[in-house]
């Protein structure tokens, strides 16, 4: 099949007509969908690692029981976002966005469903059905957000912001219901199965009048029959074991990551110099360059669901349950996401709207400020029982949000404008490598800050996340410095 040419005002083809709140009407249908996909994630997310270490690992002495359960969170969050690479290639050359997502969303369903099953074993299946499936589902329903709008509708970051408010209006509510009211009363395990729930009406979400999306989805030219439907099923199912290896021997899972990362490099760099296009080469080493940041962001950020969660639990004074915090992020994203939406654009007025690579510089910043106000807050708010009042964690909280904002939603619409048509998917799922290299390593690191145990105590937590913030002060002040040659790479993707 003859490679399609990029996408262009002339060939895009819209939706059917009909516009709700100034987007088109599919928009709210994809958000709708996505939301309960994410209620499905955020709320076994919330609930994994503690359950983990009290379930599997009880056993073991605290620290090494915390170490391995945040090892295996590590090891889960990293294939769940890895797996995106071949679930958007699959969808761009085989059997299309929508057929892609119902297989996924229905992987995950099943294998949330398995988690109710208090065995490790069973639990590591179904928890590899979770990542298979959502390799089919997270990139792809982006990437049909993307085409929803032409190159150069002006509405195209808008919309995705309004997405990426929906993703964390589920995540949000999820740990509430899965975690606090669920989890908490009648055990985490039913936690879990709210989740699946969640996820089948994702589903439905999704299928309710897909006529509004039009051909936006649909099988590239020659896939439409139902044996390639059958066969990436197939291959789905094959792929499982070797999930379940790769959560078995953890430490395989970094090394995996890393090669397909270099892989990938290769891939888009080649694909630039084969286009003869320069402006695209350059605009793929952008890209590539932009994905070393959102590696380093995700390190330190995703310490939410690992050791901040057991530092929550163990060392944070607050008169509700610990996993009331897994909300706190999406909470704020809700809340300042229409601020940032509205300070883009008058930034872009007044000519002093950061460049993409400066948000990205900025985001990095932000959440070493956040561990940084954590460690303050040791040092100097603790009392007698180790413990920090709780309005500083989620000071904390907000203050990396307010760096998520600056980086994930514009790396989203930046993926979707950089990336050659034909590559859109797989530079969406490139993108989610990214996060899962990040969430691998943020594991790591959290094993390091918990795995201390109550012999440790508070001191260790500090002494990492003064780390981090170093890292992040470093690394976020050189990207800003690089800011304007990463522009330039660009030409003009603003």
């Amino acid at each position: 099949m003859a490679a399609p040419a990029p996408m262009s005002n002339a060939s895009f083809i819209p939706p059917p007509p009909g516009d709700a709140f100034g987007h088109p009407t599919a928009l709210w249908q994809l958000v709708h969908s996505e939301f309960w996909e994410r209620f499905a994630y955020y709320g076994m997310r919330a609930l994994l690692a503690i359950y983990v270490a009290t379930t599997f690992f009880g056993l073991l002495p605290e620290g090494d029981a915390k170490a391995e359960a945040a090892l295996t969170y590590g090891a889960y969050t990293a294939l769940i976002y890895a797996t995106g690479i071949f679930g958007g290639f699959i969808a761009d050359r085989f059997i299309g966005y929508r057929r892609a997502i119902v297989i996924g969303g229905l992987f995950m369903a099943a294998g949330l469903f398995l988690l109710l099953i208090k065995d490790l074993q069973w639990f590591l299946l179904g928890l590899s059905l979770i990542v298979v499936g959502n390799g089919l589902f997270k990139p792809n329903i982006s990437t049909m957000v993307g085409r929803l709008y032409a190159p150069d509708d002006a509405r195209r970051d808008s919309g995705f912001t309004w997405f990426y408010m929906g993703i964390n209006a589920g995540g949000a509510l999820a740990p509430l219901i899965c975690g606090t009211l669920i989890g908490a009363y009648f055990g985490y395990e039913w936690g879990f199965f709210a989740a699946g729930i969640g996820m089948l009406l994702g589903l439905v979400a999704f299928q309710w009048r897909i006529a509004r999306m039009g051909v936006i989805g649909q099988p590239p030219a020659g896939g439409e029959s139902f044996s390639r439907v059958l066969l990436v099923t197939l291959g789905a199912l094959v792929a499982v074991p070797l999930v379940y290896a790769l959560l078995s021997q953890k430490s395989l899972v970094g090394y995996l990551l890393i090669g397909l990362f270099l892989v990938l490099t290769v891939y888009f760099v080649a694909a630039g110099i084969r286009s003869r296009d320069r402006v695209q080469l350059h605009r793929y080493i952008a890209m590539l360059l932009l994905f070393l940041a959102k590696i380093l962001f995700w390190g330190m950020f995703e310490q939410a669901g690992s050791s901040l969660n057991f530092f929550a639990k163990d060392h944070v004074d607050a008169p509700f349950d610990f996993t009331v915090f897994q909300s706190a992020n999406p909470i704020f994203i809700i809340l300042l996401a229409p601020v940032f939406a509205w300070l883009w654009p008058r930034l872009e007025a007044r000519g002093v709207n950061p460049s993409i690579p400066r948000k990205f510089g900025i985001a990095v910043i932000l959440v070493a400020i956040g561990f940084t106000t954590l460690v303050w807050a040791i040092g100097a708010l603790q009392d007698a029982n180790a413990r920090i009042p709780w309005e500083m964690l989620a000071l904390a909280y907000m203050i990396n949000t307010m760096g998520e904002l600056c980086l994930s939603p514009i790396g989203l619409s930046m993926v979707s404008k950089l990336a050659a048509a034909r590559d859109t998917g797989l530079a969406m799922g490139a993108w989610f490598l990214c996060t899962a290299i990040g969430n691998f390593a943020a594991g790591a690191v959290a094993a390091l800050a918990a795995g201390g145990g109550a012999a440790a105590g508070i001191q260790q937590y500090a002494d990492i996340y003064t780390q981090i913030a170093v890292a992040g002060f470093g690394f976020g002040a050189a990207f800003l410095l690089f800011a304007p040659l990463i522009n330039k790479l660009m030409h003009g993707v603003k």
